[in-house]
């Protein structure tokens, strides 16, 4: 299956330096606790960042910090996102639990991770095919097509 993917935007260029600026100040290493820096930007343009803190019972990945980091600032509608790796690493696609929580609180979120195309932006929603959306109040849904739509 093909997910379908966009070019990035000059936007999308800036939040990856945005990441790579808080991993390269932030790192301690390839051995280090802090490996991925996270940046996201919300729907009036700002951004906001975060970094891993590794632990062997899990520890939030640097997207969970930088998702927190911008709900504490006051940003409630977030449009991209983006991980990127220490030690000159480019973007990184989210791990299943990170896309879990991203398609729970953001549906309409785009996520910049590479593709056999290279690195592009794609809809968190294209990243989970069908998935059921969670809510507070509600728990796991019934699949729902008008998230997804229909091919």
């Amino acid at each position: 299956m093909r997910v379908p993917a966009r070019d990035l935007t000059d936007d999308d260029h800036e939040l990856i330096a945005y990441a790579r600026r808080i991993v390269d100040a932030q790192t301690d290493g390839e051995n280090g606790v802090h490996t991925m820096g996270a940046a996201v930007r919300a729907a009036d343009g700002a951004m906001y960042g975060g970094i891993n803190v590794h632990h062997f019972l899990g520890g939030p990945c640097a997207e969970l910090v930088a998702l927190g980091h911008a709900r504490a600032s006051g940003a409630r509608q977030l449009s991209t996102i983006v991980a990127v790796g220490n030690c000159g690493r480019g973007p990184v696609g989210p791990c299943g639990r990170d896309r879990q929580v991203l398609f729970d609180y953001h549906p309409g979120i785009r996520v910049i991770l590479p593709t056999p195309d290279g690195i592009r932006s794609v809809r968190i929603t294209d990243l989970m095919p069908l998935a059921s959306v969670w809510t507070p109040e509600g728990g796991t849904q019934p699949y729902d097509v008008s998230v997804f739509g229909q091919d």
